[in-house]
């Protein structure tokens, strides 16, 4: 028998905002086309620190880690997506052995750190110029 994750879809404008860096997460996103900016605000300054395109997925760790969003997520072009709820995503999380759990978690810390990281250093760079 094979199991379903209930998701539903959301559409977005161009220029329209996801989520807020320091929101708290209920949901992640699964691209099914367009395209979404993922940044960070540092000193007032938009630090690009990717892009989500069709078949991509975002805002995942904060709905792991219980932690507040690292980023903002913008749509550049029209935009939609599917929608996966935390308690959806807990649910087969926990069906995981706890090793892969911990790893995750871990993977999860240092992803976040290295996102702050080079948000800050690009700010400094950008005070060189």
């Amino acid at each position: 028998m094979t199991e379903e994750i209930e998701a539903r879809r959301k559409v977005f404008e161009p220029g329209g905002l996801i989520f807020d860096e320091g929101e708290s997460g209920h949901e992640a996103y699964v691209v099914e086309y367009g395209r979404v900016a993922i940044f960070k605000t540092v000193k007032g300054q938009r630090i690009e620190l990717g892009l989500v395109v069709e078949g991509g997925i975002f805002g995942e760790m904060a709905l792991i880690d219980d932690q507040p969003r690292m980023a903002s997520a913008m749509a550049e072009v029209e935009t939609a997506c599917v929608v996966i709820g935390k308690d959806k995503l807990t649910e087969q999380l926990e069906k995981a052995p706890k090793g892969v759990r911990v790893i995750v978690g871990a993977l999860l810390g240092n992803i976040r750190l290295m996102g702050a990281e080079l948000a800050e250093a690009q700010v400094i760079l950008a005070g060189e110029d």
